[in-house]
């Protein structure tokens, strides 16, 4: 039997941390979860994991999302500058 692989706490925290910022800076353009995944053309669910920080999107789709809210992409990841 093939034990699933777990996240390490530290992948745990970034994607949540990444989650959260995303969700304010598409809050703040006044989109919600289902007008950015109608933009990017994936699920409504899918937006809510990456917000939730429950799934490991890839980077492609993190600069649909980037592209999509008019936002550089070193802007999602400003956040994490100073650690």
């Amino acid at each position: 039997m093939v034990k699933p692989k777990r996240k390490n706490i530290r992948e745990e925290r970034f994607l949540k941390q990444l989650g959260i910022h995303l969700r304010k800076i598409r809050e703040s353009k006044g989109m919600t979860q289902q007008e950015l995944a109608d933009r990017i053309d994936v699920e409504v669910m899918q937006v809510s994991r990456v917000e939730r920080g429950t799934v490991n999107t890839s980077i492609c789709m993190i600069k649909e999302i980037a592209d999509n809210l008019n936002i550089q992409l070193s802007e999602l990841f400003s956040l994490f500058e100073a650690n």
